[in-house]
């Protein structure tokens, strides 16, 4: 029996959400938000224009002078009133996650979960924002730093996990004082934004503080970035548009502070000594959960040639029996391709896989946008399907002698996000996790976590910044020095 996924919504989505309010944009194109997996049109927004963008912009510094000085016991209950709201609403949310970005159940109910969690834990935040006092040669001198909000940030989110990829900046920035306008990616519009807007707005925080805008990037991109009411831009996308973000920051009338969360290329390591059942679980989830469409996604996984048999022997019949295709049926783990581009880009890769010469184990033809699982063999670090991020359901699996070349595969890519080794010797998995150049390496688990008290990032081309805990609070807070002279002090002139 198929979930529902056409479950009503109470709410609804005119356009944009710019001081509390809610209209169309004044661009005048229309933006239409298809179900990837029928194409059957879910919504139609008329798109903001960047007299829409200034208006958002202005908003937000206005409305963020009060929210800085709100008590942090009612920063807190606002917050505390969204996870409920969330959780209440989550066969909802859960419904347009699976329709608007072919989400599966268990991927659409995991991402659900995870966004209540983070403003659960934000909820503390208020609280964190501490400042210090610390010593000084001067005599009778008071050293303070104050920590305090940067005022107003501004959010662009992807579409791969859009409710909480977005909700992740949103719910931070704004736990500390922070005043926000988010752009969602065009194809979600409703789960990386609008949704978002309505539950903050039902939960009680106050018009202009959150302000959604949905527009193209070739309107209002660049002028997103460059605006300079927005203090900081935090970015999660692809490498090549978030190198892009980043000059933009730097190029504008003020130098602005940046997080980026990019590209990946994933690597698990299967040592010698591994748990393989437990290995070839986290690669089947690490890797085909939503599709592959995932940053931590495992895109490469490595195993040591004395149980390299054993491991292809378990994991490929295993794979070769997921389901795919409608993503409201229960038990499928793989969905559509969220659009035709992705569609035609994860395509693309395979056939330059089976050019390069890669052994294709396990494939199949598309079902309409959907992608049948791949499996691809006899790999060389120099092929594209072993340096490219994809963003699909396709794997890599080489084969390596010993621990240093399996490091070696590991690290020859141009990203690091996360990672994962297994191991049954603790000591060995943490030695061999150390020389990782990653941001994140797990140790007997798959390449996808994330949990909200602790760090996230990237190293190389997968980014910069820290996400989670008491690191997404310091980026988002900047430190203000305040000394006090208590003495007479006596100047040479």
């Amino acid at each position: 029996m198929k979930a529902e996924s056409n479950i009503p919504s109470p709410y609804v989505f005119p356009g944009q959400y710019i001081a509390g309010s809610w209209r169309p944009g004044r661009h005048g194109n229309v933006i239409k938000d298809a179900n990837p997996f029928d194409g059957k049109v879910l919504l139609e927004v008329v798109g903001a224009d960047r007299t829409d963008l200034d208006e958002a912009y202005q908003t937000a510094k206005t409305a963020q002078v009060a929210w800085e000085h709100t008590l942090p016991g009612q920063k807190a209950a606002i917050l505390r009133n969204v996870a409920r709201i969330m959780r209440e609403r989550k066969d909802e949310i859960v419904s347009w996650l699976i329709k608007e970005v072919g989400s599966t159940i268990i991927k659409a109910t995991i991402e659900a979960d995870m966004t209540v969690a983070g403003v659960e834990e934000a909820a503390a935040y208020p609280y964190r924002v501490e400042g210090k006092i610390v010593p000084c040669d001067d005599e009778g001198t008071e050293t303070r730093i104050y920590r305090r909000p940067i005022g107003v940030i501004g959010v662009i989110s992807p579409w791969n996990f859009p409710f909480y990829l977005s909700n992740r900046s949103v719910v931070t920035a704004l736990a500390v004082g922070n005043a926000v306008v988010l752009k969602p990616s065009q194809t979600s519009m409703v789960t990386g934004g609008l949704l978002l807007a309505r539950i903050y707005e039902e939960a009680g925080l106050p018009p202009g503080v959150l302000n959604v805008i949905v527009g193209s990037s070739s309107e209002i991109g660049d002028a997103f970035v460059t605006n300079p009411i927005a203090g900081f831009i935090s970015f999660t996308g692809s490498t090549s548009v978030g190198r892009h973000v980043a000059q933009l920051c730097k190029t504008g009338k003020y130098i602005k502070g940046i997080a980026l969360e990019l590209g990946g290329s994933s690597p698990m390591v299967v040592l010698d000594d591994a748990d393989i059942d437990m290995a070839v679980g986290a690669t089947i989830l690490g890797r085909f959960l939503h599709q592959g469409m995932i940053c931590m996604s495992t895109n490469r996984v490595i195993v040591d040639s004395k149980v390299y048999d054993q491991f292809m022997k378990a994991f490929v019949p295993r794979v070769k029996a997921l389901k795919y295709g409608d993503p409201n049926e229960p038990g499928c783990l793989i969905g559509p391709m969220v659009n035709q581009d992705q569609f035609d880009l994860v395509i693309d890769q395979i056939k330059l896989a089976r050019k390069e010469g890669a052994t294709e184990v396990l494939g199949g033809e598309p079902v309409g946008m959907v992608i049948p699982p791949h499996i691809f063999t006899d790999v060389t670090t120099d092929m594209k399907i072993a340096q490219q991020e994809v963003f699909g359901p396709v794997i890599t699996v080489f084969k390596v002698n010993g621990d240093e070349e399996a490091l070696r595969v590991c690290n020859d890519t141009d990203f690091g996000l996360s990672s994962s080794v297994f191991t049954q010797n603790e000591a060995r998995g943490v030695s061999f996790a150390r020389r990782v150049e990653a941001g994140m390496t797990h140790i007997n688990d798959m390449t996808v976590c994330d949990y909200p008290n602790t760090m996230f990032g990237g190293e190389k081309n997968s980014g910069i910044g820290r996400f989670g805990g008491e690191w997404i609070i310091s980026e988002f807070t900047r430190d203000h020095l305040i000394s006090v002279k208590r003495t007479k002090k006596q100047y040479p002139f």
